[in-house]
């Protein structure tokens, strides 16, 4: 493989917080869903949950 090293221009150009940004948005997004799921199961007065793996909830006020 014929590797050469970067020149200024080409190092100036790369920003790595792109990714860590994405990845901790995307990560904030999915605990809100989560939470806002789990807790409208947990306030309703019924509910009746089936997960995948034969895993069975159900309970009632």
């Amino acid at each position: 493989m014929n590797a050469r090293p970067l020149t200024e221009n080409e190092l100036h150009q790369i920003h790595p917080g792109e990714a860590l940004t994405l990845a901790t948005v995307t990560l904030v997004f999915t605990v809100v869903i989560l939470a806002v799921v789990a807790y409208k199961l947990f306030v309703s007065g019924k509910a009746k949950l089936e997960l995948p793996g034969g895993y069975k909830f159900e309970w009632s006020a």
